[in-house]
């Protein structure tokens, strides 16, 4: 994977927390592309090529919050892992909700892990650049159709 551009598809309806997730991953060596969408119904258009999203890229890992408007991301976990075409595709869900029937529910519904969005600036870059390093320099991804 390395030297390899990576598609990131983030889930985000704050924009503070998707601004400092993409200054997280803008910084290091990899060869990135960080796409956010602000609710459910945005990242299922997306994954699915539907409307502007037409020409999407299908993402190498997703980043999901749980608590989103119009569709939430349980919702969107349910159908990503339903869609025989999106499943492999690793989910992490990074939330605020420590709640432990999300973090149970999360895992039923296939999710890779489970990461508590932390609120402090440092911290969340931490989460940001371990997810990073994790998913682009150690685990070998599933090949990516688009690619």
């Amino acid at each position: 994977m390395k030297n390899k551009s990576v598609t990131i598809l983030m889930a985000e309806d704050s924009p503070s927390d998707a601004e400092l997730a993409r200054q997280a991953f803008k910084n290091g060596k990899l060869l990135n592309e960080l796409i956010i969408v602000k609710d459910g119904v945005e990242t299922m258009a997306y994954l699915r090529k539907e409307g502007q999203y037409a020409d999407a890229v299908r993402p190498d890992v997703i980043l999901l919050d749980l608590n989103m408007p119009r569709k939430d991301g349980r919702e969107v976990l349910t159908e990503i892992k339903g869609d025989p075409d999106l499943k492999v595709i690793p989910v992490v869900v990074l939330t605020t909700s420590e709640d432990e029937q999300d973090v149970l529910r999360s895992y039923q519904l296939q999710a890779s892990c489970y990461i508590t969005k932390p609120v402090e600036f440092e911290k969340f870059i931490e989460v940001a650049r371990s997810i990073k390093q994790f998913y682009f320099n150690i685990v070998t991804l599933p090949p990516n159709s688009d690619r």
